[in-house]
């Protein structure tokens, strides 16, 4: 609904007070209710809140140690393909990325 703000207000005197129980009275007896849509899966379990405490959570990595066709370089410590190697300086590999 549109609303003319230039409009001139209307005073106590000229619009009728009513009620708290006439208000509700002319709504009817309607009860009006939120509707949430919640899925099954939704849980609060599943939501990751900004700065929550997860010092008591365990975290299951499995590191895989650098192959014999890789190596990490001495810039920017990616592990990259021998065919990435750029510059080799005092035993450490640059990648292309670094010293391109």
């Amino acid at each position: 609904m549109a609303t003319d703000y230039d409009a001139p207000r209307k005073t106590e005197e000229e619009s009728p007070a009513e009620s708290l129980e006439a208000l509700q009275a002319s709504r009817g007896n309607t009860a009006q209710t939120a509707v949430i849509d919640v899925e099954e899966n939704d849980t609060a379990e599943g939501i990751d809140l900004p700065g929550a405490d997860l010092s008591g959570e365990e975290l299951t990595v499995i590191v895989v140690p650098e192959q014999s066709d890789e190596f990490t370089c001495g810039s920017c410590f990616l592990v990259r393909h021998r065919s990435q190697i750029a510059l080799e300086k005092n035993g450490l590999k640059y990648c292309k990325d670094c010293e391109g």
